[in-house]
C-alpha cells in the first residue's frame, strides 16, 4: 500500500523514537503538518524558527538524544540558520527539516525560496536536497545516524512541498551503510601505551576535558580514571559538566575567561592531557605555546588533533573506550605537592569569588541556587558575563548539566534550549541564566513556556550594559572607549512577567537573595527573577596575590 511521502516522514521519525518536534508551519510543509496532525508526536510551536533549533538542542542535550526542528521554505529557513551553526559548533545532534518550493521552480527565485543547502554547507554534517521521495526513508535514517554518531553534529533534509505529496511504498531501512563515513571508535593500541608511558614519566601532568566526555557518555570513566590516576582535572567551557566540581582532583576551568590560576598550570605542566576538546583559541588564548612541549590529546574527530596545538600523542577514538583502555594500565606516579599547590589556588579563589557583599554577587547568587538544585539540574547559561559567572559558579555533582553556546556564542541561546531541556526533563529543575541584552534577543517564546506550562526559572542579570563586549572595549581601548554597550531603554521585566502571565520577582541585595531562591524553586511554574547587578563587575575577577594574578 502506498501512502504521501509527508506520512512517511512521520513514520520515519516515529521509528526513529521521536516525540516532540519544535516547529513553525509554513506553505511549503503543510503536507508534513498534515501528517503530524494525525500522529502522536507533540509539536511545538516556537515564536519564531531559530527557537526551533535551540529548543531542540535543549531537548536533545537533556536526553542524549537528537533534537527535531522544522521550519518552512525562505524566510523560515533562513531563520534556522543561526540554531543550526550553534549546533555544529558545539558538536549537537539535530535534524533540521525544512520545505522548499516546488521541485521544477527551485532555481527561479519564487515565492519564499532560498538556497537552503547552500547557506549551511560549511556548518552542518551532511544536508540532503530530496529529490525523489521514494529515497526519503533511507535519508531520514542516514540523517539520524550522522547526527548521532562519531562527532555529533547537525544534519539538514530539505524537501520540496510536491515531493512531500507524492505517493511511495514504504519500508523503514534496518540499518545504515554509508559509503566513506566510517567514525573511528577504538584507540590505537600503540599510542595508548606510550600516552601511558608519558603519564608515568611525567612530574606536572594535568587532564583537560571537554563536551566530548558528557557528549560520549564518558563521565563515569574519566572519573575512574582520575581516581586511579589521580591526575588533576581543567575543564573547557563545554566541558564544565564533565567531572564533580567537589572532587580534590578538580582544579577549573581555562582559557580566555578561566581561573587565572588554572591557566598559568596549564603553562607550569609538564604534560597535558586533552580529551573530548577542540583545544581552540578561546581554550588556549592564554597558554604559551612556546612552553608546551608534551601534549596528548584524545579525539573522536581526527580533524581536530593537533589542528590548533601540536599532539605529541594523538589517539582517535571514542573517549568512553579510549578511558576504558587508559583504566587497563597502572599508574605511579609522585605529584602530591602539585595537586596541593593547584586545590590550594582553587579553594583560595573561590573564597574570595564568592564573598559576601551588600549588593548582589552574581557568582554566589549562582553558587547558592546550584546547591539547592540537587544532583539532576539542568542550567542553561546565555552568552556575555552571565556565562562566566554561571561556568565558575555552577557546582557540578552527579548527573547536573551545564548546557551553554561555546562554539559560536550564540546571545539568545539560553530562553529557548531551557524551554526545550525542561520538556524534556520535566521533572528536573532547569535553571536558565541570561544578560538583560540576551533576554530580549528570542524574548517571545516566553509564550511557550506560558503555554504548555513549561516550568523553567528565569534569570535575568540586568547591568544595563552589553557587559562581555563593553569589558573587552575596556581590555583593548581603556576606560573610556564605551560605544554602543549602553543599553539606553530596557522594558520593565516584571511587566513583562505579568504580560506573560509569568510569576516575577526583582531583586538587587544579598540579603534578598535566600528568599528569592525560596520563591522561585517553591512549585514547578515558570518563573522570571530579575536581579539588578553592578555594571562594572568584570567577567574574571583579578584577585591580586600571587597565585591568583
Amino acid at each position: 500500500m502506498k501512502i504521501k511521502a509527508a506520512e512517511a516522514i512521520v513514520k520515519c521519525l516515529e521509528a526513529e523514537k521521536v516525540k516532540v518536534v519544535f516547529g513553525y508551519p509554513g506553505g511549503a510543509v503543510l503536507p508534513l503538518y498534515e501528517a503530524l496532525r494525525n500522529s502522536d508526536i507533540r509539536h511545538i510551536l516556537v515564536r519564531q524558527e531559530q527557537s526551533a533549533a535551540h529548543m531542540a538542542s535543549g531537548y536533545g542535550r537533556a536526553l542524549d538524544e537528537v533534537g527535531v526542528c522544522i521550519a518552512t521554505s525562505g524566510p523560515g529557513a533562513t531563520n534556522l540558520i543561526t540554531g543550526i551553526a550553534t549546533a555544529y559548533m558545539d558538536s549537537i545532534p539535530l535534524v533540521a527539516i525544512t520545505g522548499q518550493v516546488l521541485s521544477d521552480c527551485i532555481g527561479k527565485d519564487m515565492f519564499q525560496e532560498a538556497d537552503i543547502i547552500g547557506a549551511t554547507q560549511s556548518f552542518t554534517k551532511n544536508s540532503y536536497l530530496v529529490k525523489d521521495a521514494k529515497e526519503l526513508p533511507r535519508i531520514i535514517k542516514e540523517a539520524f545516524f550522522i547526527a548521532s554518531s562519531g562527532r555529533k553534529g547537525p544534519v539538514l533534509i530539505d524537501i520540496p512541498k510536491d515531493v512531500q505529496d507524492e505517493l511511495i511504498e514504504f519500508k523503514y531501512p534496518e540499518k545504515v551503510d554509508i559509503r566513506g563515513y566510517k567514525p573511528t571508535l577504538s584507540g590505537n593500541p600503540r599510542q595508548i601505551k606510550r600516552a601511558v608511558e608519558l603519564i608515568n614519566k611525567s612530574k606536572r601532568p594535568i587532564v583537560c576535558i571537554g563536551g566530548g566526555i558528557r557528549y560520549g557518555n564518558a563521565t563515569e570513566e574519566l572519573k575512574k580514571f582520575i581516581e586511579k590516576s589521580k591526575l588533576p582535572v581543567v575543564c573547557s567551557l563545554m566541558g564544565v559538566d564533565g567531572f564533580p566540581n567537589k572532587s580534590p582532583y578538580f582544579a577549573g576551568l581555562i582559557g580566555s575567561h578561566g581561573y587565572n590560576y588554572a591557566n598559568r598550570a596549564m603553562n607550569d605542566s609538564d604534560l597535558i592531557i586533552v580529551i573530548g576538546a577542540r583545544f581552540a583559541d578561546r581554550s588556549t588564548s592564554m597558554m604559551n605555546k612556546n612552553n608546551v612541549q608534551n601534549i596528548i590529546h584524545i579525539d573522536i574527530d581526527p580533524a581536530e588533533i593537533g589542528k590548533n596545538m601540536p599532539a605529541k600523542v594523538p589517539i582517535v577514538g571514542d573517549a568512553k573506550e579510549i578511558l576504558n583502555d587508559l583504566l587497563e594500565y597502572d599508574y605511579d606516579l609522585d605529584h602530591n605537592e602539585w595537586l596541593y599547590e593547584l586545590q590550594e589556588n582553587r579553594n583560595n579563589y573561590l573564597s574570595k569569588s564568592l564573598a559576601s557583599s551588600s549588593l548582589l554577587n552574581p557568582k554566589l547568587f549562582i553558587s547558592k541556587i546550584s546547591e539547592q538544585m540537587g544532583d539532576d539540574g539542568i542550567w542553561v547559561a546565555d552568552v556575555g558575563l552571565n556565562q562566566i559567572w554561571a561556568a565558575h559558579s555552577f557546582m557540578v555533582s552527579g548527573s547536573k548539566l551545564f548546557l551553554t553556546s561555546g562554539g559560536l556564542g550564540t546571545m539568545g541561546y539560553s530562553l529557548p534550549s531551557s524551554i526545550g531541556a525542561k520538556i524534556a526533563c520535566p521533572n528536573k529543575t532547569v535553571i536558565s541564566s541570561m544578560g538583560d541584552g540576551g533576554v530580549q534577543m528570542l524574548m517571545s517564546d516566553l509564550a511557550v513556556a506560558r503555554e504548555h506550562n513549561v516550568g523553567v526559572k528565569f534569570i535575568i542579570f540586568n547591568n544595563g550594559k552589553l557587559g562581555m563586549v563593553r569589558e573587552l572595549q575596556k581590555n583593548a581601548y581603556g576606560e573610556k572607549s564605551y560605544f554602543g554597550t549602553d543599553v539606553g531603554f530596557n522594558p520593565n521585566f516584571m511587566k513583562i512577567a505579568e504580560a506573560y502571565n509569568i510569576k516575577g520577582m526583582k531583586i538587587s541585595k544579598e540579603d534578598e537573595m535566600d528568599n528569592a531562591i525560596n520563591e522561585m524553586l517553591k512549585d514547578d511554574e515558570p518563573f522570571i527573577l530579575e536581579c539588578i547587578v553592578d555594571p562594572e563587575i568584570p567577567s574574571v575577577p583579578r584577585l591580586g596575590g600571587k597565585k591568583n594574578e
